[in-house]
């Protein structure tokens, strides 16, 4: 059983910049993919970003490309997310997900509780 725990979220005002990290035990983390998913209020959870277990590849939503870099240390078990010029649609709740498969069709298996991002206007 994998356990991921979230940090690094807050406010920010729009046009700044934040780091997300994902910190991942109970299980072999440079076997997994990884990947970030956000949740707007009253919207549905979607992808945002994902990565490779050994980083070679990486997959961003059209929305964050070119502002968000998805990264992995596996000698720290924990997966980044940095996120600059953040406007008020990136707003919502961060969560880290662990799965398994190739990079481009990934089933998430293990979630985080999540990690608030908000970005004032």
């Amino acid at each position: 059983q994998v356990q991921l725990v979230e940090s690094g979220g807050g406010l920010v005002q729009a046009g700044g910049s934040l780091r997300l990290s994902c910190v991942a035990s109970g299980g072999t983390f440079s076997a997994y993919p990884m990947g970030w998913f956000r949740q707007a209020p009253g919207k549905e959870r979607e992808f945002v970003a994902a990565i490779s277990w050994n980083g070679g590849s990486t997959y961003y939503a059209d929305s964050v490309k070119g502002r968000f870099t998805i990264s992995r240390d596996n000698a720290k078990n924990t997966v980044y997310l940095q996120m600059n010029s953040l406007n008020a649609d990136d707003t919502g709740a961060y969560y880290c997900a662990a799965g398994w498969g190739s990079i481009s069709n990934v089933q998430w298996d293990y979630w985080g509780q999540g990690t608030q991002v908000t970005v004032s206007s």
